[in-house]
């Protein structure tokens, strides 16, 4: 059974993850329905420039306010890029499946885009918890 030090560090670390989470999200998604639904810019293009856009936000939050305590330097911003880069491949398997499965209306869009952005979340928060962010990760 964990120690309670070590559930509340690991409960803050969620709790810092989810607030940097929807402000990374929030603006992601901005920018993803405001080129689709806005400007009729296909949907994945979209999709890769509201990602793109939450990656920058995305690391400055994720290194000064949710992963603070001492990690390996060396390799960091590698490891970072590696990350969004599976969770962009998960996310856009995920908006595909939706584009098959979901109807092609403003509401069935946006519902793909909801879950696409559900999967990289969650894969992005285990990767950089227990890879990219933790002490001494790439040594």
């Amino acid at each position: 059974m964990p120690r309670p030090e070590i559930l509340r560090r690991e409960a803050g670390t969620v709790a810092r993850f989810g607030l940097a989470g929807l402000a990374n999200t929030g603006f992601g998604l901005a920018v993803i329905l405001g080129l689709e639904l806005g400007l009729g810019v296909e949907r994945h293009l979209a999709n890769a420039a509201g990602y793109a856009a939450g990656a920058l936000l995305g690391f400055a939050l994720n290194r000064r306010f949710v992963f603070t305590g001492p990690m390996a330097e060396r390799g960091l911003k590698t490891r970072y890029v590696l990350t969004l880069a599976i969770a962009f491949a998960v996310n856009q398997g995920v908006l595909s499946a939706g584009a098959a499965h979901l109807p092609a209306d403003d509401l069935g869009r946006t519902a793909a885009q909801l879950c696409a952005l559900g999967s990289y979340t969650v894969t992005q928060f285990l990767l950089m918890r227990l890879w990219v962010f933790r002490a001494g990760a790439g040594t």
